[in-house]
């Protein structure tokens, strides 16, 4: 009869639900499928994922964040509340208290959807953490010390960069588009240079694929399918890790200019810090292949990828929810 306590990581591309005492019960992607005709929900997670780019024009799938805050409320409602119901949190007198992750900077505006979002879709005792902080406890950093840790969380909406010290952020800077960002560097370099149509699941193969510096080992060629813009019929094309690395300069360089602002703004003692400890990886985006060893060459400094980028946030909100931390609860 007793209310769970989950910590949610409600991602762009994808959902991550810890419960306490228990670990995490769910991964999914954040994607629902609405029949158009019938103006109502058909799947919600995978399913709905599956379903993208291989359903009739009338289902349409949605992806109800983007940039890491919500863009469609009711939608994102109804996807919650689907997520929390397959994890059987609910109680007959009880709803589940939340503890839910958001990009560094975002409005009031948009911090308030999410709560109100969390509310409505079941939630009580809604509170909200700051994803930088979160990631980086999933990802085993002592943040609680008077020392700089920096980290660099690339996930599908948005990278969030920042800088910590004794539990709290000291500098940071969001930027917009992430993984996503990264997804239309490459649908529109292959569009352009070999007049082939691609779609996401394709686009995300590729991204798994890609070694981002040559002197990480991995395979050079990448198979990519498609429909051949001209002809229209299927096609398949052969490119190198290195031209599709040229696709995502313009991306990576902003990475690594917002890395540079963010130590601009710290102060000398935590800079050095850093530059000591290095800079921690997490986030989707973190396992293309060799990118910390671009960063680590750009940066002259040690860089590190988390044991577990993708699901750091998760295990950080879980990490707050066993230590009892608590941040801006709402009952």
């Amino acid at each position: 009869m007793f209310a769970e306590e989950i910590g949610v990581d409600l991602g762009t591309a994808n959902a991550v639900i810890y419960v306490k005492g228990k670990g995490i019960l769910l991964k999914e992607p954040s994607a629902v499928a609405v029949d158009r005709r019938k103006d109502a929900v058909i799947a919600v997670g995978e399913p709905a994922q599956r379903m993208l780019g291989r359903s009739p024009e009338h289902i349409e799938v949605i992806h109800p964040l983007r940039e890491g805050v919500i863009a469609d409320f009711d939608t994102t409602e109804k996807m919650l509340r689907y997520f929390l119901e397959k994890i059987k949190v609910q109680r007959l007198l009880s709803k589940p208290g939340v503890l839910i992750c958001h990009p560094a900077d975002i409005t009031e505006i948009e911090k308030k959807a999410l709560l109100e979002a969390a509310e409505k879709a079941g939630g009580k005792k809604i509170e909200l953490a700051e994803e930088p902080k979160v990631a980086a406890l999933g990802a085993g950093m002592d943040i609680f010390q008077p020392d700089g840790n920096m980290i660099v969380d690339i996930g599908g909406g948005t990278t969030g960069v920042a800088v910590l010290s004794m539990g709290e952020i000291v500098s940071a800077r969001l930027i917009r588009g992430a993984g996503d960002k990264f997804s239309t560097d490459l649908t529109t370099y292959i569009n352009k240079r070999y007049a082939l149509q691609t779609g996401e699941h394709t686009i995300e193969k590729v991204k798994k694929n890609i070694a981002i510096n040559a002197d990480a080992g991995e395979s050079d060629n990448i198979q990519v399918e498609g429909l051949d813009i001209i002809t229209g019929l299927p096609r398949v094309i052969t490119v190198t890790s290195g031209e599709l690395t040229e696709a995502l300069e313009e991306s990576l360089g902003m990475i690594t200019r917002t890395i540079k602002a963010v130590l601009e703004d710290t102060p000398p003692e935590l800079t050095t810090d850093v530059k000591e400890r290095g800079i921690v990886l997490t986030g989707g985006g973190a396992l293309m292949k060799g990118l910390g060893v671009r960063f680590r060459e750009e940066l002259n400094m040690p860089v590190f990828v988390s044991e577990d980028p993708l699901h750091s946030a998760a295990k950080g909100a879980g990490m707050m929810l066993e230590g009892n931390f608590r941040r801006n609860r709402r009952t």
